[in-house]
């Protein structure tokens, strides 16, 4: 989730409530904050907010059912997610290439860091920030070129 987006704040009330079941349902039930962990973000390849998925020993399956309160203790005790197919290994969050994508989401919220620090802290214009930050590009991919 994040906390700016409508669809998550909508859902937010209905979500406290089945993380108060969670222990009669045998599960545990959690929410990341996509803006303070972009590195989740992309290891689960979220692309839509809110996401739910559903993990069990290791294998994950996306939940893309209704958001009611009684729709979500339903696939949980009528076990309604061993119909689901489970995502493919290639994007499951614990592949070698989602490891990889989390590194991208950590690596862009540096840049973001670094750009936020160059403006805000030393004052240097907006512009000059992205000037610096093409002339890194081109320098790194002249080192790696040659």
């Amino acid at each position: 989730y994040a906390p700016w987006c409508p669809a998550c704040r909508q859902l937010e009330a209905t979500w406290e409530s089945f993380a108060k079941e969670s222990e009669r349902l045998g599960i545990t039930v959690g929410k990341v904050d996509v803006t303070q962990e972009p590195g989740l973000s992309g290891r689960f390849f979220v692309t839509t907010l809110p996401t739910i998925y559903h993990a069990n020993d290791g294998v994950f399956r996306r939940y893309r059912g209704s958001r009611t309160l009684e729709d979500l203790q339903g696939y949980i005790l009528e076990r309604k997610w061993e119909a689901v197919e489970p995502v493919a290994g290639w994007k499951s969050p614990s592949s070698i290439m989602m490891h990889g994508m989390a590194g991208l989401f950590h690596f862009s919220g540096w840049i973001r860091q670094i750009h936020n620090y160059l403006t805000g802290t030393l004052g240097v214009h907006v512009w000059v920030s992205y000037a610096i930050f093409i002339l890194a590009t081109l320098l790194i991919g002249l080192l790696l070129g040659l």
